[in-house]
């Protein structure tokens, strides 16, 4: 039997949110990921590395790629590029095309395989886009706290503390 309930929402992405579900065990027990934005694997295709180039330094900007993130980003990749063609099937050909009989009759009127394929893909998309923080929803529950741009007082009180710990 497999596991129940929803995947748990990693400790980075809680702390993000402000939750107050984060405490110290799960934070001490967590792996943590190495920083920096992964390589763009040989193997891909040409569509393929075309969206990891897109996608890969923004996702690193807005800190939700690391180096571990390589397989998942090139999966999403591959199915993206996958999508494309797919949509790119159904923009030339349409959605249907005709059954005829022999006299040339059309019969009933059929759905193409990639109409099916670009859906399933899409579903496959949309789980991954939240899983990266890729959609308006998914960033809504993220929150990032900003630096703090100081002000004078802060500089001022900043460079008289320095001035006294040298004294």
């Amino acid at each position: 039997m497999g596991r129940r309930g929803p995947a748990p929402t990693p400790t980075s992405i809680l702390q993000m949110r402000g939750s107050t579900l984060v405490n110290q065990r799960r934070l001490a027990d967590e792996p943590t990921p190495p920083p920096g934005l992964p390589r763009c694997p040989a193997w891909l295709d040409v569509d393929t590395k075309a969206a990891w180039k897109q996608l890969a330094p923004t996702l690193g900007a807005m800190g939700c790629l690391t180096r571990i993130d390589a397989n998942a980003l090139a999966r999403y990749c591959r199915l993206w590029a996958r999508w494309r063609k797919a949509e790119a099937f159904i923009d030339k050909h349409g959605e249907v095309y005709s059954l005829k009989d022999d006299v040339g009759k059309t019969r009933c009127v059929q759905q193409w395989p990639q109409v099916a394929i670009a859906n399933k893909l899409t579903q496959q998309l949309s789980r991954l886009e939240a899983e990266f923080g890729m959609t308006p929803s998914a960033r809504s529950r993220i929150q990032i706290e900003k630096p703090k741009v100081p002000n004078s007082l802060d500089r001022f009180l900043l460079t008289r503390d320095r001035q006294s710990s040298t004294e």
